[in-house]
C-alpha cells in the first residue's frame, strides 16, 4: 500500500464539475492499493498517517499531528501509484489490486479514519473509480510517501 500525503491549506475533489469532497487545513492523501494488501497492512499505514507530525508548533518545528491541530483529511483512491515504468514508455499497473479488492480496502480505510478522527477533524473522500479532478494548495510544499514495503518488515 502506498499513501502519498500532501500537507495542504485546502484541497477538493470534483466529478463532472461538482465538488464531492473538500477540506481546508490538513492532508490530501492519494491511496494506492497493491494486490497483496489487506486490512492488517491498512491498519499499520493508517496509524502512521494519523500520527505523522508534520504541522508546525508554536516554535515553527514540525511537531504536531492532525489531531493536535484539528486538521482535516481528504482521501482519494489512486491506483496509478502502482505504475511500473521499468519497460518501455507505457506504464503497467499489474501490481495494483483489482477493483473489487481495492474498493473494499479503500472503504475500510475511510471507515477507520472516520472512527479514529471522530470529533477531532473532518474526513472527506473522493469516489472510488470515478474520473476525478483534484485541486490543492500544497503547504510547504510538504509531500511524504508512506509505502508499506518500507514500513513493514
Amino acid at each position: 500500500m502506498r499513501l502519498l500525503v500532501q500537507r495542504v491549506t485546502e484541497a477538493s475533489v470534483s466529478i463532472n464539475s461538482k465538488v464531492v469532497g473538500s477540506i481546508e487545513h490538513g492532508f490530501l492523501v492519494l491511496i494506492g492499493i497493491a494486490q497483496e494488501d489487506d486490512e492488517h497492512i491498512a491498519d499499520i499505514l493508517i496509524n502512521k498517517l494519523l500520527g505523522l507530525r508534520i504541522f508546525a508548533d508554536s516554535e515553527g518545528k514540525t511537531n504536531l499531528s492532525l489531531e493536535n491541530c484539528n486538521a482535516s483529511i481528504l482521501l482519494v483512491s489512486q491506483f496509478t501509484l502502482y505504475a511500473n515504468c521499468k519497460k518501455g514508455n507505457r506504464p503497467s499497473f499489474v501490481e495494483a489490486a483489482l477493483p473489487d479488492k481495492a474498493n473494499s480496502l479503500y472503504d475500510y480505510i475511510l471507515k477507520e479514519c472516520r472512527a479514529k478522527l471522530a470529533g477531532t477533524g473532518k474526513v472527506a473522500s473522493g469516489v472510488f473509480g470515478a474520473d476525478m479532478k483534484v485541486n490543492l494548495v500544497n503547504d510547504g510544499p510538504f509531500t511524504i510517501l508512506l509505502d508499506s514495503a518500507d514500513l513493514i518488515k
